[in-house]
């Protein structure tokens, strides 16, 4: 292909804030990730329309491309769109309809079937089958961002850039104060166990607070849920906390697969407490982090509140920093150079 590729790069969501009222969770990274790619010397083109500024009124066309049609690219990569009931599975141009299921099949078409073009899948919420095709089509690479992916994909972790956490500086961080105890920030979506197991009986004796998309609140009276929060304010609620709680569906604690809140909260300097069945969750924050009830988290924020404040606290925040290092821009731009430069899949 030659040093310059040309991505075709299809998502559903944001480069920017967005706008309030949506569960687009890659803001906080897939702005790094292309300009990653870009200063790495590739050609950026979206390919799904440009919700940042019909959505948002957010004008970013100074600094990339869209095309609604079928330009000439390299290489597909694909944010994995999945058939949600009711919502881009009804027809065109029904109200709620939203075409990204649609425009996702006519690239597959056009591209990856038709033209042989070499396709990046990237199944970030684990929804393609294990018996899915495309895992099995020759010009067809599955990403997972997972330390244990399903056999045949490649992990790709969410990326965060190597400034922001070089930047990070724990003293600082520790010394700044916290008024609520415990946080969550994040949507429902097939966590109500972990929530029981974790999370709800720790916040019915500390301050805390939920924000995010929670729609079925009934059987946690006492948890404070805040519903949906601008992008932004989520930086400002994790520096308003000591600690927050990874919770991760099933699905992803088995395989290792952690979202970008660890970043979003150790960047903040708010401490990731992270339950004991998710698959060596050793790789992702230190040890004293890790819990087995929701006695444990309790017990953890007693325990970081005593040491709030100390040189005790900016170190354990230094250490939660190191443990972003898999995360960093860098390592996943060499993954991603690999599989664009040489398209035949690699061993996971």
């Amino acid at each position: 292909m030659g040093d310059e590729v040309r991505i075709g790069y299809s998502f559903w969501g944001f480069l920017g804030p967005g706008v309030t009222d949506t569960p687009d969770g890659g803001r906080s990274h897939r702005r790094t990730l292309v300009d990653g790619l870009h200063t790495a010397g590739h050609d950026i083109i979206f390919l799904q329309p440009n919700r940042d500024l019909c959505e948002a009124g957010d004008d970013l066309t100074g600094h990339y491309r869209w095309d609604a049609g079928l330009p000439d690219i390299d290489a597909l990569f694909l944010e994995w769109r999945w058939p949600i009931p009711g919502r881009n599975t009804t027809p065109c141009g029904r109200p709620g309809h939203t075409c990204d299921l649609h425009r996702q099949a006519d690239l597959l078409a056009h591209y990856t079937h038709r033209l042989g073009t070499s396709t990046i899948l990237w199944d970030k919420d684990r929804r393609l089958p294990a018996t899915d095709p495309l895992r099995r089509t020759r010009n067809v690479t599955v990403c997972e961002p997972a330390l244990y992916p399903t056999p045949g994909a490649v992990p790709l972790l969410f990326p965060v850039a190597d400034t922001a956490i070089d930047a990070a500086a724990p003293d600082a961080l520790a010394a700044l104060p916290r008024p609520d105890p415990l946080c969550y920030v994040g949507n429902q979506y097939d966590r109500d166990d972990a929530f029981d197991t974790y999370f709800a009986p720790a916040a019915a004796q500390l301050p805390h607070l939920v924000a995010g998309k929670w729609t079925d609140t009934a059987r946690w009276p006492d948890v404070r849920f805040v519903g949906r929060v601008p992008f932004p304010r989520v930086a400002e609620i994790y520096a308003d906390a000591l600690a927050t709680v990874l919770l991760l569906p099933r699905r992803y604690a088995a395989a290792g697969q952690m979202t970008q809140r660890i970043f979003e909260a150790v960047l903040a300097g708010c401490a990731p407490i992270l339950p004991a069945d998710v698959r060596n969750g050793a790789a992702f924050v230190p040890p004293s982090l890790i819990v087995r009830n929701a006695t444990d988290v309790r017990h953890r924020v007693g325990w970081l509140a005593e040491i709030a404040g100390t040189g005790e606290h900016a170190r354990l925040i230094a250490e939660c920093l190191r443990h972003l290092n898999p995360f960093r821009l860098s390592t996943q731009l060499d993954v991603l150079d690999r599989l664009l430069r040489h398209p035949e899949p690699v061993a996971s």
